[in-house]
């Protein structure tokens, strides 16, 4: 019986990450997954939760190489979702959002945070297969 759960840790992402290496990062994100945060309505989860700084229109992507990181950033919310991205996600998001999305976070609550603008990791991550 194989196990059909998908998985909430990217320990590439999370190698990554640990040794602060921007082109680990970059392959973690074109061959592995990564953990995105939804956003819950009336107990479902509805869409990608971005977030945003008081007085401004911009918002920033949160990606973390675990579910547990992300829970480690909610503490107090009663039953944080996320789901798992992969790079071909990763690029539709940030194209279709790259006018509204002013930085991506990696791992914000730690323990190795780093950040990139989302016009550079548009290019980390190449074109998408067959352009």
């Amino acid at each position: 019986m194989t196990n059909s759960t998908p998985p909430t840790r990217s320990e590439a992402l999370a190698t990554a990450l640990a040794n602060q290496d921007v082109a680990a990062v970059a392959y973690a994100l074109r061959n592995d997954v990564m953990i995105v945060p939804q956003l819950v309505v009336d107990g479902t989860a509805e869409q990608v939760r971005v977030f945003g700084r008081e007085g401004s229109d911009k918002r920033m992507l949160l990606l973390f190489s675990s579910a547990e990181n992300y829970v480690r950033m909610v503490p107090d919310e009663p039953d944080p979702q996320v789901m798992v991205g992969d790079a071909q996600w990763l690029r539709e998001f940030l194209t279709v959002h790259s006018q509204v999305l002013e930085m991506v976070f990696f791992d914000i609550a730690g323990p190795h945070v780093m950040q990139a603008a989302p016009a550079d990791l548009l290019k980390a991550l190449g074109p998408l297969p067959g352009e």
